[in-house]
């Protein structure tokens, strides 16, 4: 699946330090700095996030020439990155903290924003896209005509999550789902920014703006969703203890867009963006981005080459495991879990349908192989399932490359096929013991009985 995301990219910077004293002259506090950190923001944190998932992601934005602009340019090295020119200079937002807390937001380049060049390439990007996130952060790309034009011929076809913000442009008719905060909401609605006014708001929005849905995100609250088919709907979120929010709305636009594209329904999607607004903070925000602990939105389309090889490239250890896994039980599940706290992710191969009926009969498997792929991928000990059509494993774990190979059973490790395989690049083999009384034939055969 490729993934568009179409937006303004910013240079982001983050100083932290402590203020254990004020200025002479002034109740202000001081702040003996740390640490600097600068990191791609708006659109291009957005890409980051979904590149980390292990998604295939173009990023089609707009880049000045200037110095801020080459920074930015690398951070978003191993992106693939179509950008146009703009023609202003790059916004910079610095956030200053101390011991944590919030103290200050300074903005450089962020005046009066300039309509940006638009190139051939970044409108064939969008007509290519089999998902798109929009990442508004009103410096004008999403209001160029032509950028307009592609989103919605692209976005009546495949889904299209559209990010808003306060001084960017309107949606386009055929966005799938818009996903203003509650502050954004209110201010384009005329309404009160208050969560019992958000149904009103959301209400107001999707007329205007003739889309699909709107849900409005409520911080610690969760998010309201309004569609054409429902009333309006509070999905609620667990609490988190976060002093930063940042990047939390990146965050559940991209994760619901995941759902989206995976064929979620609507309030399955924003429910699986609240739930991973927060882990993303629960988990350190934008501040643990690229670190192997960091959750990852895990869906049937995550790309398990792209996740091995960034757990790999920053220094983690790539387990994977193979089989049908057909009629997930307990047995599996706990193999799973005992598989994962092996590394730092978990790679599952699972057998395609043509491969279970050579191996098994022509009666399985008894669950679809797209169906074993989201039962998989649901749990969250499984970082990614890569499908293979062969009878045995060997070719993708050669283009794999796990650091550990892991397979249920009561056999020696030595005695598989494929060990010598891994052990050929230093990876080694286990094995790890059944569960005794769960197995898939006995289940079969009961179900069987059942009728």
């Amino acid at each position: 699946m490729k993934i568009v995301i179409v937006g303004d990219t910013l240079l982001d910077e983050d100083i932290d330090g402590v203020a254990e004293r004020f200025q002479p002259d002034a109740p202000v506090p001081v702040v003996d700095v740390q640490t600097r950190r600068s990191r791609a923001g708006g659109a291009g944190l957005v890409a980051r996030m979904l590149q980390h998932d292990g998604h295939d992601v173009t990023l089609v934005t707009a880049l000045s020439s200037d110095e801020p602009g080459e920074r930015l340019r690398a951070h978003l090295d191993g992106i693939h990155l179509v950008a146009g020119l703009l023609p202003a200079p790059t916004p910079v937002k610095t956030r200053l903290r101390a011991a944590g807390q919030p103290v200050a937001r300074i903005d450089d380049g962020c005046g009066d924003p300039v309509l940006p060049h638009i190139t051939r390439e970044m409108l064939g990007a969008i007509g290519e896209a089999d998902a798109i996130i929009v990442s508004d952060y009103g410096r004008a790309l999403t209001a160029h005509p032509e950028i307009r034009v592609a989103l919605h011929r692209r976005g009546s076809r495949v889904p299209l999550v559209w990010d808003p913000h306060p001084r960017g442009a309107d949606p386009v008719p055929s966005a799938s789902l818009v996903t203003p905060n509650l502050s954004e909401a209110a201010k384009a609605a005329g309404t009160s920014a208050d969560a019992a006014s958000a149904a009103g708001a959301a209400a107001r929005l999707r007329e205007r703006w003739g889309c699909a849905a709107v849900v409005v995100t409520l911080g610690s609250e969760g998010a309201l969703l309004l569609d054409a088919d429902h009333a309006p709907a509070l999905i609620p979120a667990r609490p988190v203890d976060a002093a930063d929010a940042c990047g939390a709305g990146d965050r559940f636009a991209a994760s619901a867009l995941l759902a989206l594209a995976a064929g979620d329904s609507l309030p399955d999607a924003v429910r699986s963006a609240v739930d991973a607004a927060g882990d993303f903070l629960s988990s350190g925000g934008v501040a643990a981005l690229g670190a192997t602990g960091l959750p990852r939105a895990r869906t049937a389309g995550a790309d398990a080459f792209a996740i091995a090889e960034q757990v790999r490239s920053s220094g983690g250890t790539v387990v994977a495991t193979g089989g049908c896994f057909d009629l997930l039980h307990a047995g599996h599940v706990r193999t799973l879990a005992a598989a994962r706290g092996l590394g730092d992710c978990l790679i599952v191969c699972l057998n395609s349908d043509e491969s279970v009926r050579r191996l098994k009969g022509d009666e399985r498997p008894l669950i679809s192989e797209h169906d074993r792929v989201e039962l998989l991928t649901a749990l969250s000990c499984v970082d990614a399932v890569v499908v293979f059509a062969e009878d045995d494993p060997q070719a993708v774990l050669d283009r794999l490359r796990p650091d550990v190979w892991v397979k249920g059973g009561d056999y020696s490790a030595q005695a598989l096929p494929e060990a010598a395989l891994v052990e050929s690049w230093g990876g080694r083999v286990l094995t790890l013991p059944y569960h005794l009384g769960r197995s898939t034939t006995a289940l079969a055969e009961a179900i069987a009985r059942v009728g």
